[in-house]
């Protein structure tokens, strides 16, 4: 815990002023404005350029808390909370009355979670309400890590950052709708499918769209200025290649089967083995590309199985089609 209490105060005084500050979470960083506050929730959507109907995530500081911002709690929800708060997970429920529907994108449903680092839940207990907090970046660019990525994405749109130093996830929480009669995942994140079928006795559903919005789902997103390009592993070499002789300056995310293999690029990240150290890196891994001047990134999808589910589901976006507007 890098911040200091006095920071943490100045920053609930922020907070209660309608002002934005940003909070480093086990995820990533969130750029948090007063869940109460619509005007001060307006501002998240102005600094961050975000559609207004993409609904935010309210962070709260304990599970006690969640019937203060949500109406027809299922005992599904209270068993998921019970096992995975405080921690990466978000849950859709039913909006309480507190929460304006401008922090919803004009929905009946709320996304709540409790986060796990020691800064967001200080900032929590001191300001004593909940916060909405998406990822403290452009719209539709890669998530922020750091403190200094946040300074660096939104400068002066941000009224004060609290560092909490790198964070230990890496990738967004996993977003769980339990308003139906079966949970199902609808971003897939830092609680692994498999971590939720354990303590739900069963399958849970990952679709691939939706009835419910949620953070996390435009087709192009957790994007860096260079393009992005996927393929399989054994073709990552090959398509380097090919991309330097059409005079492109390629970045590669090397898979740990080609670990040590000389690589005819411009930069090279050789991506951990282990998931966990590939979720904590890859928004880092995918900004240090930019900033070494790639105009393209080729990299692979890994085993679509534990955290792999959700570097996959990031990667896809991050080579998603892009608008006039993430271009």
């Amino acid at each position: 815990m890098t911040a200091s209490s006095s920071d943490i105060e100045k920053a609930a005084g922020v907070l209660r002023a309608g002002g934005l500050v940003a909070l480093p979470t086990e995820t990533v960083y969130g750029l948090g404005a007063n869940a109460e506050d619509p005007v001060a929730v307006a501002r998240i959507f102005q600094a961050k350029g975000r559609p207004p109907s993409h609904p935010l995530i309210v962070h709260i500081g304990g599970a006690e808390q969640l019937d203060d911002w949500v109406e027809d709690v299922p005992a599904t929800a209270r068993l998921l909370a019970a096992h995975f708060w405080p921690g990466p997970l978000t849950l859709v429920l039913r909006r309480g009355r507190r929460v304006p529907l401008e922090a919803t994108g004009g929905l009946e449903t709320v996304a709540v979670r409790v986060p796990d680092h020691p800064v967001a839940g200080a900032l929590l207990a001191a300001f004593g309400g909940g916060v909405t907090a998406p990822s403290a970046n452009r719209f539709g660019s890669v998530s922020p890590t750091t403190a200094d990525d946040v300074r660096t994405e939104l400068g002066d749109a941000v009224d004060f950052v609290l560092d909490g130093g790198p964070c230990e996830v890496g990738v967004e929480s996993t977003i769980v709708d339990v308003t139906g009669d079966t949970p199902s995942v609808l971003r897939p994140g830092g609680v692994t499918r498999e971590a939720l079928e354990a303590v739900l006795g069963g399958p849970v559903a990952v679709p691939s769209t939706s009835r419910v919005r949620v953070p996390g789902q435009h087709p192009s997103h957790y994007a860096p200025r260079a393009r992005v390009v996927l393929v399989e592993p054994g073709k990552v070499l090959d398509e380097v290649e090919s991309a330097r002789e059409l005079g492109h300056q390629v970045g590669v995310f090397l898979p740990p089967s080609l670990a040590g293999t000389p690589v005819k690029a411009h930069a090279t990240v050789a991506v951990p083995a282990s998931p966990a150290a590939y979720a904590r890196g890859l928004y880092g891994f995918l900004r240090e590309l930019d900033q070494r001047g790639c105009d393209l990134i080729i990299a692979s999808l890994p085993a679509e199985e534990g955290l792999g589910l959700a570097i996959a589901n990031r990667l896809r976006r991050a080579a998603g089609p892009r608008s006039a507007q993430h271009a």
